[in-house]
């Protein structure tokens, strides 16, 4: 059977589009050669902290040919999630990405809609979604298909739209086009760096994870340390710094995805509203949010730091 590969990538393409994913790129599934040592320096030095998890799967992070028989492809998509209104600045703050439905499910429905389109138009293949719950180096994958760099906040960064978008994968083994990784456009900047409120970007284009507001807001379960009073800028959930004063966010467009749209509630809350909120009124407005992965408690453990 001959495979016609451009067909086949660019209907992958365009399917993509359909369904909403601001880009689509791929690239031939392998070991991550340069990314091998530096995940484990990273990890060498605990700048995973309590993420524990960033140490399981070692191998697999490195090489999807271990998560999906016999890949062929890997097919990375961003899909927007910046916000066209903004909470009320005099609040405390959680970040643009929990503003609305949890991510994961969003685009697992839309990783698996592509893969039955896939399925449907080309016949038999194999594969499987992932939308950041499994051992996948993302942004390493993103960068590699070409769409973005890895910028000195860690995060992929577009010339085009910055970098507040999603990434997620599909592993196919099946042959298609692969596409070139494009080049870093952060020149001599060091505005993330500079803006780090907790000093986490330890140097460019490294963030010691244990260090960061988003760690000690969401994936930290201890009290959080004394040492970080009055250095997180009233972020309860998360944290935006490095990416608000990123030059290429000036180029972010709102998303047209309605389950990101926040809760007209969240968007008016004052810190008043924040620091009586209610298990039940935590429910209402956070219903398939992101923030129920810290839980009324957690969220109350947050604002409280700031009493």
């Amino acid at each position: 059977m001959i495979i016609d590969t451009s067909k086949y990538t660019q209907f992958i393409k365009s399917e993509a589009k359909r369904l909403g994913f601001l880009s689509c790129g791929i690239s031939k599934a392998g070991f991550l050669e340069q990314e091998a040592p530096r995940l484990e320096d990273w990890l060498n030095k605990n700048r995973n902290g309590q993420m524990s998890y960033m140490e399981n799967h070692f191998d697999k992070r490195l090489d999807p040919t271990l998560l999906v028989d016999d890949a062929k492809s890997v097919i990375s998509l961003l899909l927007n999630y910046y916000p066209a209104e903004f909470q009320n600045p005099d609040s405390f703050k959680i970040s643009k990405y929990a503003y609305g439905q949890d991510y994961h499910f969003v685009i697992k429905e839309k990783l698996q809609e592509l893969l039955f389109s896939i399925q449907k138009y080309i016949g038999e293949v194999s594969g499987r979604a992932f939308v950041d719950s499994a051992p996948v180096l993302d942004k390493a994958w993103a960068a590699k298909s070409g769409l973005g760099w890895i910028g000195k906040n860690s995060n992929l960064l577009t010339q085009k739209v910055g970098s507040f978008y999603f990434i997620a994968e599909l592993i196919l083994d099946l042959d298609l086009e692969y596409d070139y990784a494009t080049t870093d456009h952060c020149g001599t900047c060091t505005a993330c760096i500079d803006a780090c409120p907790t000093e986490a970007i330890v140097e460019p284009y490294v963030v010691d994870g244990s260090k960061c507001i988003s760690y000690f807001t969401i994936e930290l379960k201890d009290s959080i340390p004394l040492e970080m009073k009055g250095k997180f800028n009233d972020w309860v959930f998360g944290c935006d710094v490095c990416q608000d004063v990123c030059p290429w966010n000036r180029f972010s467009k709102p998303h047209k995805e309605p389950l990101f749209n926040p809760n007209s509630e969240l968007l008016s809350m004052s810190k008043k509203d924040w620091t009586e909120i209610t298990e039940e009124t935590f429910k209402i407005v956070f219903k398939d949010s992101p923030l129920k992965r810290a839980k009324f408690k957690g969220l109350q453990k947050n604002i409280n730091f700031f009493q």
